[in-house]
């Protein structure tokens, strides 16, 4: 098993097709408005833990499924970024579930392996306009909520997009300890 996540940690990683619309900088948070391609998507939904802990066991379910644990044993190798669908609470914290999601790589779009295990569902999702920004680092749950807040602040209130969630995009694999890449995510309304 290690072996299998091995591979799709250090294979070759396919990016999420997305095209950079602007560049903004404001308050010293440094923006993007960016357009990324819609597909299908292995998912896996965990409640009821810390999102750290939460997104943790989603990644590693995802990691099995693209490393060979589908019903076809085939590895697809790795796409980024590892993206976390996060839903604020009060306070700027965040609720106690979470959605992580990886885009199916380009070659088994068209006819996804079925997972191995019943948790991860395949989903069809339309392409979307997202403003983003980026930090370095292992990211954890403080981070994000950070770099949300840094990224809302800076948008201010002319900018349109959804607030009952935001993405956070890990592009880098846990043995990486340097230039790492994280980035939240606001999906345009």
């Amino acid at each position: 098993m290690f072996g299998m996540i091995r591979n799709s940690l250090f294979g070759s990683v396919e990016g999420w097709p997305c095209q950079v619309l602007s560049r903004g900088e404001k308050e010293e948070v440094t923006y993007e408005e960016r357009t990324c391609e819609g597909g299908k998507f292995a998912t896996v939904e965990v409640a009821g833990k810390q999102f750290d802990e939460a997104a943790k066991e989603a990644v590693l379910k995802l990691l099995k499924y693209v490393g060979g644990t589908n019903d076809k044993g085939v590895g697809m190798g790795m796409t980024a970024p590892v993206s976390i669908t996060a839903f604020p609470g009060e306070a700027g914290s965040l609720q106690q579930k979470v959605k992580v999601s990886l885009r199916i790589p380009s070659q088994y779009q068209d006819n996804p392996p079925c997972p191995g295990d019943e948790s991860i569902q395949i989903e069809e999702r339309e392409g979307m306009t997202i403003y983003s920004t980026q930090f370095g680092g292992y990211a954890k749950e403080e981070d994000y909520v950070n770099y949300a807040a840094k990224l809302r602040s800076a948008l201010g209130s002319e900018a349109a997009y959804r607030k009952d969630f935001y993405l956070c995009n890990g592009y880098d694999p846990p043995m990486k300890p340097y230039w790492r890449r994280n980035e939240v995510w606001f999906v345009k309304e």
